[in-house]
């Protein structure tokens, strides 16, 4: 259990069921005749919701337990995403696009990655899909470039740059010289061409 004084950005907690991660805190504040309070906004870590909540001393805040966990990515089809585990890939699974956000531009079939799972002592022995809250990826990726339009020599009023499409369907503006076939390092943050791996 958390006292109301420790609950402060990054923490995560459990509150009806469901994981957030604190994002703001305003302070604990006391005012006359009131009792202490912090008021807090905090995003749940399943819905994506952001929402804000005042703890008091009589609160019983508990701490969320999140494990990290390998799985690998199989197909993705019509918003669902299909996973197994890569000890048992008999053990499939599918999430949805919305739990995944972005990260599905940068990871390919085959590709493991780090899920984040929500360890809910309620739910012991259900399935481990509904408790995967996010994946983690690599903060550069290598991708290979599918499409990429042909080098116009002494075309440089655009910067020398182009739009190339990637093998996962993404698209990234990189210099004149990157051709299909070549593998290029992207900053998954940003979605940006690093360098020619």
């Amino acid at each position: 259990m958390l006292s109301y004084t420790a609950v402060k950005p990054g923490v995560l907690i459990v509150l009806d069921g469901n994981p957030y991660e604190i994002t703001a805190v305003s302070g604990v504040v006391k005012k006359q005749r009131q009792k202490p309070h912090n008021s807090v906004k905090m995003k749940n870590l399943r819905s994506g919701a952001t929402v804000e909540k005042t703890f008091t001393q009589a609160d019983k805040i508990v701490e969320a337990d999140i494990v990290t966990q390998e799985i690998q990515f199989i197909y993705a089809n019509r918003g669902d995403v299909v996973f197994s585990d890569p000890k048992n890939p008999s053990n499939r699974f599918s999430l949805s696009e919305e739990i995944l956000g972005g990260t599905l531009n940068y990871i390919r079939e085959g590709d493991i990655v780090a899920a984040r799972v929500f360890e809910d002592p309620s739910h012991q022995g259900e399935d481990r899909a509904g408790d995967i809250i996010g994946i983690t990826i690599p903060i550069k990726v290598d991708l290979k470039v599918a499409e990429a339009p042909p080098n116009i020599k002494g075309n440089t009023a655009s910067g020398g740059n182009k739009v190339v499409v990637l093998e996962t369907g993404l698209h990234v503006t990189t210099p004149l010289f990157i051709e299909a076939g070549d593998t290029i390092r992207v900053n998954t943050e940003s979605g940006t061409y690093v360098e020619r791996a």
